[in-house]
């Protein structure tokens, strides 16, 4: 034990005994082809094992942003990493590919072991739900550059899909069907306007019971970022042609719909053929923000969007509804070059 490092404000001890912690929680995310990892410098993946001609690997790493003052302000962490594996495998789902391994990130002001379980274990029950393997991460113990009760996450996930059946944008065209996906809420994007709209300067309680919520808004604001990778596995398992697809992040429809599509193309969206969750009035009505704004922002209760031929769209309604998900025919392809939204 070195006592001139603990002096300094890190604690070696702590940070072995948060690698006992987590452990069990790495060991349920195991899949076909991971190697056991744990300790060594560089986490390792066969990926001969998942059988690929021709492998094309997609990667993504991304983080939780400002949600974590939620956390932080809530005392409630073992959600958070869900939060950020979703933010990668989501991503790297649009390009076709199934992730096949994620590492994470965490630098804390202090380290201390059972709220490291806590985000790890969200991280990998985040994993567990992508079918994804944790091979490895850092835990960085930084008292000067964090308090001591802030910590920042961050993930990097890596995904393989057959080169033939690699997504891009050469199949998209107008007259597509957009079929979306539901999310659960803010996901992990726009929480610097949600703060500021509901923390600094309505001022709300997250401890407060909302009844249109069926919880505390704290609790509605954690809610994890949904995960869309079982739900697109299942269509592509049974040979669904998805032409594009799109994941709902920051930017809202107006920044993140266009990357699936060809230069001059648009889309039309009826936004009364989908659900809104009942957080999004209660930020647009708090921060008077206009309508259209709010799209520009938030994903306004669709997480995730595909683009298919008009005759496959009953097919990926039922296929979805035998795992119990539901989706919504949103809207088409155009030439406009612009995202229109139909109120």
């Amino acid at each position: 034990m070195s006592q001139k490092y603990r002096e300094a404000g890190v604690d070696l001890e702590a940070g072995y005994e948060s690698v006992r912690l987590i452990k069990s929680h790495v060991a349920r995310t195991q899949v076909k082809g991971a190697v056991d990892s744990i300790g060594a410098f560089g986490g390792m993946f066969d990926l001969s094992a998942l059988g690929l001609k021709e492998p094309v690997l997609v990667s993504g790493t991304d983080g939780v942003g400002t949600k974590l003052m939620i956390a932080f302000d809530c005392d409630k962490h073992d959600t958070i990493g869900i939060d950020a594996v979703a933010m990668c495998v989501n991503d790297v789902l649009v390009q076709g590919a199934m992730p096949i391994f994620f590492l994470d990130y965490l630098a804390v002001g202090k380290n201390t072991p059972t709220k490291i379980e806590q985000l790890v274990k969200g991280v990998a029950d985040g994993c567990v739900q992508s079918e994804c393997a944790l091979i490895g991460g850092e835990t960085a113990e930084m008292p000067d550059m964090y308090d001591e009760n802030h910590y920042d996450i961050a993930g990097f996930c890596v995904g393989a899909v057959e080169k033939s059946k690699l997504l891009t944008n050469e199949k998209m065209r107008p007259g597509l069907k957009l079929v979306g996906l539901p999310s659960t809420g803010c996901h992990s994007n726009g929480f610097s306007l949600v703060r500021k709209v509901l923390i600094k300067d309505a001022k709300l309680d997250l401890n407060e019971f909302y009844p249109e919520f069926g919880k505390t808004l704290g609790e509605e604001l954690l809610t994890p970022t949904k995960i869309y990778v079982k739900a697109i596995k299942h269509l592509l398992e049974n040979n669904v042609d998805i032409k594009g697809m799109s994941h709902i992040t920051g930017g809202g429809f107006f920044e993140n719909i266009p990357r699936m599509l060809k230069d001059g193309q648009g889309v039309k969206i009826d936004t009364n053929s989908f659900p809104r969750p009942k957080v999004f009035d209660l930020i647009e009505e708090k921060g008077q923000i206009e309508h259209k704004e709010m799209y520009n922002v938030f994903n306004m209760g669709i997480g995730f969007i595909m683009a298919l031929e008009e005759e496959d769209v009953n097919t990926v309604l039922n296929l979805l509804r035998e795992i119990g998900e539901e989706a919504y025919v949103i809207g088409e392809v155009t030439d406009s070059g612009m995202v229109d939204l139909l109120w």
